[in-house]
């Protein structure tokens, strides 16, 4: 009997629990309010533009060359026979790379030396002969006809002679063309030829580079060439010795690009160069200078990139607006930009991808607009708690009545 009671209690029990968490989720849902949809506000950082004369900073790496470097051939064709120095040898004025065989130069030299004697022994045998018959003139032995014409053979021979002299004297000299020589204190950079090659007048066998005045030659890209041809303060340093600032001075601009690299091809001279400073070394060509208006400088995060071109977004009364620009160039780790926004507007810096067209956003920082926008956003957040706690209590209630009532069968 006692049995047969306490199955009926606990299932009305649990039949009381249940009906009691379903009027306390009736009573708690009647009593919260509808949660309201909060407004997406994107906090993002900003900054307030400003125009001032920035430092203009571009680098470019390079190599360092000779000033003057000739490219040396022989004067006269001819087989090589000798080679006198390797790339890298230092060479004095006046010391001898190369040697052709002279075997026939010289054989024109002797011709031409024959031929002048000859011409030689004709002058001397006219100018005997004039003599002797302006003597038998002044006798009236001759007719005067008879002198002029002793006199224009003697006119004739003296024109041979002078003809063979200069011959013999351009014949000297092609044989001692067949010895080049350095011009110029250098070094060795290039061998173009090698013994037994024979070689067209001209032809460049030799590259010897000046030791004097040293440059750096780079490669401008197109977009900066005005810009780094007004800079006067240019700085080279060496990749070996970085620490060592060497004042440059930008000689001369390539007027072409170049059709490999699509680059202006520059060279800065180096007049005060260390001795340390050999020829083939890494460089490094800095310019630096303010520019000479004042100019917008913003970070590059700040650049939102659309099919249009290049914009930035604008912050006007708590949201956004996208404003397109025209960029001037680098600046460092910046961009300058040269249209589209003026100074006091407020730009976006951070989160440029993530907004749109007039969303409302608050700006991170200690700007009292955005501190203001963050606690309302709180109190937005703490009025909606109770209501969540409400349904998070119904919850659990009819948790436990689902549990009694299994438990009672």
């Amino acid at each position: 009997m006692v049995a047969s009671i306490y199955p009926r209690q606990i299932t009305r029990f649990a039949g009381a629990l249940a009906l009691a968490a379903t009027c306390a989720v009736t009573l708690l849902a009647g009593c919260s309010k509808p949660v309201e949809k909060a407004e997406d506000i994107r906090p993002v950082r900003a900054i307030r533009l400003a125009a001032d004369n920035v430092d203009v900073v571009a680098e470019f790496a390079g190599d360092v060359r000779a000033r003057i470097e000739s490219r040396l051939g022989f004067r006269v064709g001819g087989k090589i026979v000798a080679r006198k120095v390797d790339v890298g040898t230092v060479v004095k004025r006046g010391q001898i790379l190369m040697q052709l065989d002279p075997r026939d130069l010289q054989l024109a030299q002797a011709q031409s030396n024959a031929g002048l004697k000859a011409a030689e022994s004709n002058r001397d045998l006219a100018r005997a002969e004039l003599r002797r018959y302006q003597e038998l003139r002044d006798k009236n032995f001759v007719s005067q006809a008879v002198l002029d014409g002793k006199e224009t053979a003697f006119k004739a021979a003296q024109a041979s002679y002078e003809q063979a002299a200069a011959g013999y004297q351009n014949q000297s000299n092609q044989a001692g063309y067949t010895t080049l020589v350095s011009d110029v204190d250098g070094v060795v950079t290039s061998i173009d030829a090698e013994v037994g090659q024979v070689v067209a007048a001209g032809a460049p066998v030799v590259r010897v580079a000046d030791l004097g005045e040293k440059e750096i030659v780079i490669g401008i890209p197109e977009d900066k060439v005005n810009t780094l041809r007004q800079i006067t303060d240019v700085r080279v340093r060496i990749w070996a010795n970085p620490n060592g600032i060497i004042p440059g001075k930008i000689r001369e601009i390539s007027p072409i690009a170049d059709p490999a690299t699509r680059t202006f091809t520059a060279k800065v001279s180096i007049p005060t160069a260390p001795a340390d400073v050999k020829l083939g070394m890494t460089a490094y060509v800095t310019f630096a200078a303010k520019t000479p208006n004042a100019m917008i400088k913003v970070p590059l995060t700040a650049l939102f990139q659309e099919k249009a071109g290049t914009a930035v977004w604008v912050v006007e009364n708590g949201t956004v607006r996208l404003v397109p620009v025209r960029v001037a160039g680098p600046a460092g780790n910046d961009i300058l930009i040269a249209a589209g926004v003026s100074p006091g507007q407020t730009i976006v810096t951070a989160g440029v991808n993530l907004l749109k067209p007039g969303q409302k956003v608050s700006i991170l920082g200690d700007d009292p607009v955005a501190k203001a926008e963050a606690k309302a956003l709180a109190q937005a957040d703490a009025s909606t708690a109770p209501s969540q706690t409400a349904q998070a209590a119904s919850v659990d209630l009819m948790n436990v009545a689902g549990a009694a009532a299994g438990n009672a069968q």
